[in-house]
């Protein structure tokens, strides 16, 4: 792996174990020679996680939305800064540089990151790896969440395990280096075809 996207908020949430266990996933990208492709901003887990690569020698690029680069601080350190007019090109640029995805604890912006790239790994999109960094357990009710919509019948297993998880960082890129991807999901049948 060349580079890993990460998906985390732009604050630092009520307990300094976020920042500290981001900056450790940054400090092991670096140590894997693994680049960060992440929002670009300086602040927050974001910030954190940017810093810590930097600090140990890795590659940082950062891709922000022109209108964002004024709210959100823009880090003016980064190996690369890419400015893009929108959202959705944000999304496509980082889901194009990376070769795995990594969330972090951040609010409905980080979950709408993560399930677009998740859904689209469903459907084949691409064959990339997705996992969350449960730091804190704060990903515990998402996880039950999807153990609960596939015992309902709206996930099929295959894609529930799709979504990797680990309280730590060595844990899940070692499930990042061992990941194969499902087959692409269907709703044909063999006389359909």
């Amino acid at each position: 792996m060349k580079n890993l996207a990460v998906f985390c908020g732009s604050s630092n949430g009520v307990s300094e174990i976020y920042v500290k266990e981001a900056a450790k996933l940054g400090k092991e990208l670096a140590g894997r020679n693994i680049g960060l492709v992440y929002g670009g901003a300086s602040v927050g887990v974001m910030g954190a996680v940017a810093d810590s690569v930097l600090q140990h020698g890795g590659q940082v690029t950062g891709i922000m939305p022109d209108f964002l680069k004024k709210r959100e601080i823009s880090h003016k350190n980064l190996t690369n800064l890419i400015v893009v007019d929108s959202m959705h090109e944000r999304k496509a640029r980082m889901a194009e540089l990376a070769d795995g995805f990594i969330v972090l604890p951040g609010g409905p912006g980080t979950m709408e990151e993560f399930f677009e790239i998740f859904t689209w790994a469903q459907l084949g999109l691409h064959q990339k790896p997705c996992g969350l960094l449960n730091i804190n357990h704060y990903f515990d009710p998402l996880i039950s969440l999807f153990n609960h919509m596939t015992a309902e019948g709206f996930m099929q297993e295959k894609y529930r395990e799709m979504a990797l998880t680990a309280p730590n960082p060595q844990d899940l890129l070692n499930q990042f280096s061992n990941y194969e991807p499902p087959a692409v999901k269907t709703y044909l049948t063999e006389d359909q075809t």
